[in-house]
């Protein structure tokens, strides 16, 4: 199996040195296979998303490094790791070009990192393969090609937004709480798509979750942070027959409290 994450000794701290000093990441490690699809829990100020964007390229780590599919990436930018990630936020506006047609939406992550001319013409090819790839959204969007992505509801410009991500086979899949802003029955649709992006593309990805059922629910590894460290890492059969309540005592067990994060409590 290929390493296709390798967090190793990573530390970050904000405002070192004032009375505002937070240490979100400390001496973290974590391997992720190639067709990992591991989601991350844990309780706010926990450290899943500065994890996530430490891996983006959002903000330097202060020590330790970060290898993505056997390139090195501690020193890059975000815009210099593109070519590696594909990234899904939280709010369904971010990855997507309201104003802009879903073709020319489509075109842009397809062609994302290659050279252009001057044409900005969508070949027919172009066009019939957008169209197959919509298809399995199964949301009807394969006849609304030339729709404003702008008058999509919230669910659909999720799905496509992770359409987008997914196009060029990126070699890890980011999912930065991508269905928390959505309601109950559109975000498990959302979720479905995404396990079936992920497994259809054997993509990476790694999926931070508020809420536990979900975390539980999707992907094949579970990890569980706590105070900048990974306090819990579960994986296979074990991970499928886990149960939120066991995974509140794990929790307790390691850190000694009580897990005391409200969203992910009602989210049971």
């Amino acid at each position: 199996m290929t390493d296709m994450l390798v967090l190793k000794n990573i530390h970050k701290t904000f405002n070192p040195g004032t009375i505002n000093e937070k240490k979100a990441l400390i001496n973290l490690n974590l391997v992720m296979e190639e067709g990992d699809f591991l989601t991350v829990i844990g309780g706010n100020g926990a450290g899943k998303s500065t994890m996530l964007n430490a891996v983006a390229g959002v903000w330097p780590v202060d020590e330790g490094s970060i290898t993505i599919a056997g390139t090195d990436v501690t020193g890059l930018p975000d815009y210099k790791r593109a070519s590696l990630i594909g990234r899904v936020f939280q709010d369904p506006m971010t990855g997507t070009a309201a104003s802009m047609q879903l073709e020319e939406n489509l075109a842009l992550a397809s062609r994302r990192g290659k050279k252009r001319g001057l044409a900005w013409q969508i070949s027919k090819e172009e066009r019939e393969h957008y169209r197959e790839e919509l298809k399995t959204l199964d949301l009807g969007l394969e006849d609304r090609l030339t729709a404003k992505v702008g008058l999509l509801s919230g669910g659909q410009r999720q799905a496509v937004t992770l359409l987008m991500a997914s196009l060029q086979k990126p070699k890890l899949l980011l999912l930065d709480e991508h269905t928390a802003a959505l309601d109950p029955k559109t975000a498990k649709k959302v979720l479905d798509l995404t396990e079936k992006i992920v497994s259809r593309n054997n993509l990476t990805a790694m999926m931070v979750t508020h809420n536990m059922r979900d975390a539980i629910a999707y992907g094949n590894r579970l990890i569980m942070m706590y105070e900048g460290q990974i306090i819990f890492d579960i994986r296979g059969e074990e991970k499928k027959n886990l149960t939120v309540e066991e995974l509140l005592r794990k929790f307790e067990d390691v850190s000694g409290e009580e897990f005391a994060d409200e969203k992910s409590l009602l989210s049971k």
